[in-house]
């Protein structure tokens, strides 16, 4: 199963009930295991999950810790990327080179990289204090 089957599969179990807007995601950890995961709203919404997210979620869980391709997949007229919080959400877990494929139900597709959807990341090098050198 392609990674876009994966994640249009688990699109099926997504909990969209305010939105209607189902999405899916899989991602294939560099372990070579596939992790899935699909929007889960919530009335509150900002309280709610995205696909992305999810499948990260499953990753860390199951004990994988770096990404090697993502797929994610949304009933829209054009490929839908990741939301800005789950381009830092992956960023955190893949290299810059990392593929990204955003597909439809109806079979369009767009791959970008990781850095091409989050230039500029903020990654842990920013929290590391310099040294100031001694006189």
């Amino acid at each position: 199963m392609s990674l876009i089957e994966a994640a249009a599969a688990v699109r099926e179990h997504a909990h969209a009930p305010y939105s209607g807007f189902k999405v899916g995601a899989a991602l294939r950890s560099v372990e070579g295991r596939v992790h899935v995961g699909c929007n889960v709203e919530n009335v509150a919404y900002p309280e709610g999950t995205c696909a992305e997210a999810g499948a990260i979620a499953a990753m860390i869980a199951a004990g994988d810790r770096r990404i090697g391709e993502v797929a994610v997949i949304a009933d829209s007229p054009a490929p839908v990327p990741p939301c800005g919080g789950c381009r830092q959400k992956l960023a955190e877990f893949a290299g810059g080179e990392v593929v990204v494929t955003m597909a439809t139900t109806e079979g369009a597709t767009l791959s970008l990289t990781v850095a091409e959807l989050l230039p500029g990341a903020f990654d842990a090098g920013f929290m590391v204090k310099a040294e100031t050198a001694a006189p």
